[in-house]
């Protein structure tokens, strides 16, 4: 194979492919069939919602299948050459050199123990691209082009030291590194807040526009692949709906599938008005050690109303949940629910007080034991709070599981044999085994895909008005608030910015901060980070 092709040569170009994959003891087909067509120098947007076989096809256009998957149809042509035929150690050979990729979660990615200099340069120098010295000063430059801080030194940090944003460019950084014919970004802006978001999409198209690169962008957000895809792709179960230019696929759709897909960002709830207070916090310090991370904050959530606590990473969000749920108790302040004051450590809190208060998680992956059932998990809540044993307890997990719409074939599985949207669904079923009153939401769509975010915020809504619930929703997605909030808290670096109805938060004027984040929503419009940019970057001027 040569080195390089010239731009806008045909770089990647597969045909019929098709992948299996082994579970419940047979093997299923994933991939069916699909075609690509990837030119040096374009970016290729994958949509669709989980299950569709994104991350299975960029994947494997790498020439890489998962452990359980196995390839059985169709060529995968890199620069001529079918890589479906190629052998470990000849693939090797181009991951890391000539192909990169960059991963949804940069912080898994990553080994803390090492710095991430030399984790950015550890496959350019062992492929003997550049020597050391050379690929050390070479990814600074690389930093510097990311907007990353101090480009000189931050690669002399290691992992916890940066940022989740800061972390993400550096993985790009290490992408870049070896300066490879295609990049895999597989959902890699997901876990982000809007304006990061914003900094990590501008550094990425202007370092793959700078460098000529051909890459592959996995997505569920349509305005992100909008701002960063030539061409879109869509697929569904395996196959692909179709495909056109970015600007066609926006403005003129074919599919019905795909319409369905630009509908679900329509969703906006109603305002409920307020009532009485539920939960109210004054006051409130709180630190971790001797870094002070909330000052003087003030909430109050009406009862039955869902608040939605919104700022940039570092905003003192989930740090706000915390305290509340009383892991971490405060320096100072109060808070009040039921008109009662809550003890400050969870551990001097009562069984009954701590079953009204309730969380759902972000990452149900994480926030779920692989080795229990659903049936367990479900039923540990139902024994501690409610003592509740046997054939009633039985049947309330049944319950449970149909009223987040699943059912009891669901009682012996393990999470691991769960979709993303049905482990959340379990995570919210178990924490409505308590019986709760008021229930934080800490980012708990962040991860799901459009359709299926829909289908949790839809549900959300349906069990608050059935059970009278109370929620404190936690996000940094705007699209989320207008979808499930009555009323917004803007937090920044610990503090209240604004709070108020939805409706008066989202009017003009702003406050600076609130317009930033408002401002860095993205739009369903292929110029929209262009012209942000070049907004900021002209207002940076003036201001000088």
């Amino acid at each position: 194979m040569s080195n390089k092709t010239k731009k806008g040569d045909v770089l990647l170009e597969i045909k019929g492919l098709k992948i299996q994959g082994f579970s419940d003891e047979k093997w299923h087909d994933i991939v069916k069939g699909v075609d690509l067509k990837l030119h040096r120098g374009e970016v290729l947007g994958l949509i669709g919602e989980s299950g569709a076989g994104k991350s299975t096809l960029g994947l494997a256009a790498m020439g890489y299948t998962q452990p359980g998957c196995r390839i059985t149809g169709g060529e995968i042509l890199f620069d001529g050459s079918d890589l479906a035929q190629l052998s470990e150690s000849e693939k090797r050979g181009l991951w890391g050199n000539r192909m990169t990729y960059v991963a949804q979660s940069a912080a898994a990615s990553f080994n803390p123990a090492h710095r991430l200099l030399d984790q950015t340069t550890a496959s350019t120098i062992r492929a003997k691209i550049m020597p050391r010295a050379e690929a050390h000063s070479d990814a600074k430059t690389l930093y510097g082009a990311l907007n990353l801080p101090d480009p000189d030194h931050i690669g002399d940090r290691y992992p916890h030291q940066v940022s989740g944003g800061q972390l993400q460019r550096v993985m790009t950084a290490m992408a870049m590194s070896p300066r490879p014919d295609l990049i895999v970004f597989d959902e890699p802006t997901t876990a982000l807040d809007v304006t990061t978001q914003v900094e990590v999409l501008s550094s990425m198209r202007a370092i793959v526009e700078e460098f000529n690169t051909a890459a592959i962008y996995i997505t569920h957000d349509l305005a992100v692949v909008a701002q960063m895809a030539d061409v879109i792709k869509v697929l569904r179960y395996g196959e692909e709906v179709e495909e056109s230019s970015t600007r066609v696929m926006l403005s003129d759709p074919k599919e019905a599938y795909t319409k369905s897909l630009w509908s679900v960002r329509a969703l906006e709830k109603p305002i409920q008005k307020p009532s009485d207070t539920l939960l109210s916090l004054k006051g409130i310090d709180a630190s971790y050690g001797t870094v002070k991370v909330l000052h003087q904050v003030d909430i109050e959530v009406p009862r039955g109303s869902t608040v939605a606590v919104v700022g940039e990473s570092g905003s003192g969000k989930s740090t706000t949940a915390r305290v509340i749920t009383g892991l971490l108790p405060q320096l100072a302040g109060s808070i009040e629910f039921n008109g009662e004051a809550l003890p400050k450590k969870l551990s001097e809190r009562s069984k009954d007080q701590k079953r009204r208060i309730q969380m759902i998680y972000q990452m149900a992956d994480t926030a779920m034991n692989p080795r229990q059932t659903v049936r367990d998990i479900i039923g540990r809540p139902l024994e501690f709070y409610l003592d509740m044993r046997g054939e009633k307890k039985e049947a309330r997990i049944v319950e449970l599981l149909e009223m987040i719409e699943l059912d009891a074939s669901f009682l012996a599985r393990l999470p691991g044999e769960l979709s993303g949207g049905q482990k959340q669904r379990i995570c919210i079923a178990r924490a409505l085994a308590a019986e709760p009153e008021f229930v934080i939401c800490d980012e708990v769509t962040s991860a799901l895909d459009q359709i299926v975010r829909e289908g949790i915020l839809k549900l959300l809504l349906r069990l608050q008005d059935e059970l009278g619930l109370t929620y404190l929703f936690i996000t940094h997605d705007i699209s989320t608030v207008k979808a499930i909030a009555d009323q917004v808290v803007v937090m920044n670096q610990g503090e209240v910015v604004e709070q108020g109805l939805k409706t008066d938060v989202f009017q003009p004027p702003h406050p600076e901060y609130t317009n930033l984040l408002l401002s860095s929503v993205p739009e369903m419009d292929p110029d929209w980070l262009t012209n942000l940019t070049r907004h900021r970057l002209e207002t940076a001027g003036n201001a000088v």
